[in-house]
């Protein structure tokens, strides 16, 4: 890496990062050092300006402009940056930190071609980098989104693995979205298939977390369960790396209680006829819907937090579903969030919680931490943004005993 302006004699400048200080963005350099060599430079605000009338900037491919907060005083000179990369033909790649939208809006209309949130996910430098390189394509003739092609005759009878947050924040979708990627890959070779159905239709966020469209296919499937084939609802769902199969929340938000418990009976057989797997990510509202959904469930986790209003709302799922006679038991208490093992009072505060609400905290998961944010605002899976993440390896510890349990059942049967 070069520290300083680069020089003439050295190896041609492919790109350079620009910044206020390139030693508070040390994943951007080593990034930068994985993928360009010693191809590259390092600049400041006023740096860059001047060098890009240099003879040596004509090599220059891209810039990484890396920006946080205290960068946001500076919008105008890093916006006159990008115009003037842009004029030469020299790609802009924006790095930002604790950045308000507004101003990454601001830097986007400038002409900015890609946006990665800091910390850096792994290798997301190298695709932003890659799309750079990659084709525009045509405006006028846009990639229609991949929908899946179920074969007929399937009927595997799947198991139904149901995440229920029981109060805002617990990470319900977090848990969905995550656990049904690990089930997908549990397997090297021959692995099960595994369909994501997003049914909280009003505030769902599942497309959100994978980056995938809402399209109105969904609602015109669920309006007209009554006709569904496995055509229409194989149209409805999207592919997503061609592991996981997706069925997003509606386009707009509709009542939850437009669909009967018949219509959502339709759905879960269909989805469990055609594939191994099915996850359900559930609103937090109960809807008359949500007892056809936990009768047929085989395994129910409902997810909270070791906090007060966690605690009265899953007293309060207790008493409404002990009150109607349904399954209590069906639920497998996850706690997100969990203290760690050397948290010894963290330790007897969930003991205590369990106790007094009379239910057993079956499922304790880490703190993720900010990763797990950043990953889905970027739309991926912490298997792809933050392998390492305890959160993830947690998860996935889940999904592989899941799978050896139903592989343990099938050969009982």
């Amino acid at each position: 890496m070069s520290s300083e302006t680069p020089q003439p004699d050295a190896t041609p400048i492919l790109a350079c990062t620009v910044s206020r200080d390139v030693q508070n963005f040390d994943l951007l350099i080593e990034d930068m050092e994985a993928t360009m060599g010693e191809s590259w430079g390092d600049l400041g605000f006023a740096e860059a300006l001047a060098f890009f009338g240099q003879p040596e900037a004509e090599s220059l491919e891209f810039i990484a402009l890396a920006m946080d907060g205290e960068d946001e005083d500076n919008l105008v000179l890093m916006g006159e940056i990008i115009t003037q990369a842009k004029s030469r033909e020299i790609s802009v790649i924006l790095i930002a930190e604790d950045v308000t939208p507004a101003s990454l809006h601001q830097l986007l209309r400038k002409g900015a071609d890609e946006f990665v949130p800091y910390p850096l996910p792994e290798q997301e430098l190298q695709f932003a980098i890659d799309r750079l390189g990659a084709p525009a394509s045509d405006p006028e003739q846009p990639q229609p989104p991949k929908t899946s092609q179920l074969k007929s005759g399937d009927a595997k009878e799947g198991a139904l693995i149901v995440v229920h947050g029981l109060a805002g924040g617990t990470g319900s979708t977090t848990m969905a979205v995550n656990l049904a990627w690990e089930l997908a890959n549990v397997s090297k070779d021959d692995g099960p298939s595994v369909c994501l159905l997003d049914l909280d239709l009003q505030y769902g966020s599942v497309s959100t977390y994978l980056d995938l469209p809402r399209r109105e296919a969904v609602f015109e499937m669920l309006a007209e369960t009554e006709s569904m084939d496995q055509d229409v609802f194989g149209q409805a769902l999207l592919n997503f790396e061609d592991k996981l199969q997706v069925l997003t929340a509606p386009a707009d938000m509709v009542p939850l209680d437009i669909l009967s418990p018949e219509d959502i009976e339709r759905v879960i057989e269909m989805a469990r006829a055609h594939f191994d797997y099915v996850v359900v990510d559930m609103p937090k509202t109960l809807v008359q819907w949500s007892e056809t959904i936990l009768q047929a469930a085989h395994v129910y986790f409902a997810l909270i937090e070791l906090d007060m209003r966690s605690a009265q709302n899953a007293l309060r799922m207790k008493r409404a579903l002990q009150s109607e006679d349904l399954p209590f038991n069906k639920l497998r208490f996850a706690l997100n969030k969990a203290p760690k093992f050397t948290d010894l009072s963290g330790k007897s505060r969930v003991k205590r919680m369990g106790e007094s609400l009379g239910i057993s905290i079956d499922l304790q998961l880490p703190d993720g931490g900010k990763p797990v944010t950043q990953g889905a605002d970027h739309g991926l899976p912490l298997a792809a943004s933050a392998p390492k993440n305890p959160l993830r390896r947690e998860i996935a510890k889940l999904a592989q005993s899941l799978h050896d349990l139903g592989n343990s059942d099938a050969k009982a049967a």
